[in-house]
């Protein structure tokens, strides 16, 4: 193999397996670049080696000494492995080192060996030694990597801190062929590091002070590329031209009469925003930011009324099947009775007669709305007139899925996406730079409010005891499994055993149906629940958008804790949208004072933005949305709590293209911007 660059697969790079390339990938890490790129997060601070008499109970330390016993025993009550050793320092201190369930650390261990540990201290329960439990350990003879500051990377299963700092050292002698996106003149101006350095103390700092300026530097680096994106995506649009929507006032008039119910302030405002974008040459490009049910689909389809009454088509992509029928049912009863035109609906399972129907009426023109999943933007599909394209849950698709889209009009369409979850400012400037936004932050009268209570471990049979009480009322329930970070395949393991468990020992005179994202039908499971096919619902995260299940009433999340207050918000919305009172118990497994009282806020208050902001404060703005499927790092967004830094950023952007439309001077920076188009979810 050639020497490797930035851009060099890190499978070929490193000389990895095919488990560990796949390891690797689920956290977004495929070429040099990603991992030299991919800051620790965190630290562990054991500080310099001291002796076994300045240890203190409770406080991390580094210690070197030698072996004078080791061994492997079971423990007598749990059956658990034991490795136990006895480690001497230079002055004759003794400190014991215990690993549990690890047996392989006895295989490598030997008395007379010098070691180097690092761990918490703590007093053992049984006599007055000094110990360390599972503590990390290398020999003295190695390279330097326990003790001191160790690293923190974000991991996933199979894979450690020690093995990514491993392989980061392997590279960082390729630090020096990274290219910098950031130019000269604004790393002078802004007092920041080259990337190579930034790159280099990143991993490897003297001091966390060093660290901590290293990810400013790479954070600012980020936003410049991302807004530079944007602008560069904005000034291409504008270029662009679209078929102008006249607005027509009888046609809002007969829209408002159909409806059934007053569309609140915020709804109009929005429709009036995308009204006033519609008439312009220029496509619109736009975002409707909203929190659960407030009434977006309603925006979206007043929209489409307004294409139809100019003999124009819209289009509707959801991520989901069960999501697009949802948006089938609305936009009929939203359209139909009101006006002269078809809505119908194009997804993968149709049978064929059906689907050469519904192909021929969008090609023809006969079908003014077209909604479906991805089957929208499959080869065969023929538009006749398309004049608004219109994508929900806009995060889920990638920019190429949403290219093709618009591709399906000879001239390009207006566009319309939306989300589902409530976005504070200064992240959707970040993260949706290029579209204008427009904000729902009002909720339609008459949704029933549900009652959020915070569970203890103690709880739980009451918490069951409410999910039976309403099933015998003949509503029905979720429970939604712990959230598994490692991937899918865990999570759906987990899942699978939690839903045999309540179906064994806890529901088993219920009827209970599992969904999780490996499951091949889960749109069927969910719409047989939507039918009333089951009582409980036993069901990962994959639930979150875009289940409308009037009759269900009760919403159980275990293990709550380890959700942020968006998702945990999201996953809430599920139930109360029927006529009937609404729960969601929130089953904490960490009782600790900050957990509960972050759980309690969101049982204090159902408004998703201010949930938004605070998920910011409390677990950093990557938790909101999850850094990783935006392709935005946790350095770009640890910077969003700044806002004057993104104004700061998004001005730089700004002059650097005024000062070179092309971005000639800096192909690097233009390289990168090109390079977060093709592959984030930002455009």
């Amino acid at each position: 193999m050639a020497d490797p660059g930035p851009d060099t697969p890190l499978g070929e790079a490193l000389h990895l397996g095919a488990a560990d390339r796949r390891r690797l990938a689920r956290l977004g890490l495929h070429t040099v670049r990603d991992l030299l790129f991919d800051l620790p997060f965190g630290w562990e601070e054991y500080g310099a080696p001291v002796t076994v008499r300045e240890l203190r109970p409770g406080e991390p330390a580094t210690v070197v000494g030698t072996l004078v016993a080791v061994g492997a025993r079971r423990s007598p009550r749990r059956g658990m492995q034991l490795t136990e050793a006895v480690l001497q320092d230079e002055a004759g201190g003794r400190l014991r080192l215990v690993w549990f369930n690890q047996p392989f650390v006895a295989q490598r261990l030997e008395r007379g060996q010098r070691l180097r540990v690092a761990g918490a201290v703590s007093r053992s329960r049984y006599d007055s030694w000094l110990e360390m439990r599972n503590p990390h350990h290398e020999p003295v003879a190695a390279p330097r990597r326990v003790g001191g500051l160790m690293p923190k990377y974000h991991l996933t299963a199979g894979l450690t801190s020690r093995r990514m700092a491993r392989w980061v050292e392997q590279l960082l002698p390729l630090a020096d062929r990274l290219e910098d996106p950031v130019p000269p003149q604004t790393r002078e101006r802004k007092g920041l590091w080259g990337v190579a350095e930034a790159v280099r103390r990143g991993h490897q700092p003297s001091s966390l002070s060093e660290w901590r300026r290293a990810r400013e530097r790479m954070g600012y680096a980020e936003l410049l590329e991302l807004q530079a994106a944007f602008l560069l995506a904005r000034r291409r649009i504008a270029a662009e031209r679209a078929t102008p929507i006249p607005y027509r006032q009888e046609v809002i008039e007969a829209f408002k009469a159909n409806l059934g119910f007053q569309l609140t302030h915020a709804q109009r405002r929005a429709i009036w925003e995308v009204y006033k974008d519609l008439q312009q040459p220029i496509p619109m490009n736009r975002l409707i930011n909203g929190d659960v049910g407030s009434g977006k689909t309603a925006v979206a389809a007043a929209a489409a009324a307004m294409a139809w009454a100019a003999g124009l088509q819209t289009a509707v992509m959801a991520p989901t099947e069960i999501l697009a029928r949802q948006h089938l049912a609305k936009f009929r009863a939203y359209l139909e009775p009101a006006f002269d035109l078809r809505v119908e609906l194009l997804v993968s399972g149709l049978p064929t007669a059906e689907r050469r129907r519904v192909l021929e009426a969008a090609a023809q023109g006969s079908c003014s709305v077209l909604i479906g999943t991805h089957a929208l933007i499959e080869a065969d599909l023929r538009l006749h007139a398309l004049g608004l394209a219109v994508v929900d849950e806009q995060h889920r698709f990638g920019t190429r899925q949403r290219e093709l889209l618009r591709q399906k009009s000879p001239e390009r369409p207006h566009f319309l996406a939306m989300t589902a979850t409530p976005i504070p400012r200064t992240l959707a400037l970040a993260l949706y730079g290029e579209l204008a936004h427009s904000v729902i932050d009002q909720m339609p009268p008459g949704r029933t409010p549900v009652e959020t209570r915070v569970v203890a471990p103690e709880q739980l049979e009451a918490a069951y005891r409410l999910v039976r009480e309403e099933i015998a009322r003949g509503r029905q329930a979720f429970v939604i499994c712990p959230f598994i970070e490692e991937s899918e395949a865990v999570a759906a393991r987990a899942a699978t055993a939690e839903f045999e468990r309540l179906r064994r020992e806890v529901f088993p005179d219920l009827r209970l149906a599992l969904v999780h994202g490996r499951l091949r039908d889960k749109d069927q499971v969910m719409a047989e629940f939507a039918a009333g096919a089951s009582d409980v619902l036993v069901a990962t995260p994959v639930v979150e958008v875009g289940v409308d299940v009037p009759n269900a009433t009760v919403m159980l999340i275990e293990g709550a804790d380890r959700f942020g207050l968006a998702q945990l918000h999201q996953l809430r919305g599920r139930v109360g949208r029927g006529a009937h009172r609404s729960y969601c118990l929130l089953l904490a497994e960490d009782p600790s004072e900050r957990s509960l009282e972050r759980l309690q806020l969101l049982a204090s208050t159902a408004d998703g933005f201010r949930l938004a902001q605070e998920d910011m404060r409390l677990r950093g703005a990557g938790e909101l949305l999850g850094s990783r499927q935006h392709g935005v790092s946790d350095e770009a967004m640890e910077a969003l709590l700044k806002p004057e830094l993104l104004s700061e950023v998004r001005q730089e952007a700004e002059r650097l293209l005024t000062e070179d439309p092309e971005l000639q001077r800096w192909p690097q920076l233009w390289q990168a911007a090109e390079r977060r188009l093709e592959r984030t979810s930002v455009s």
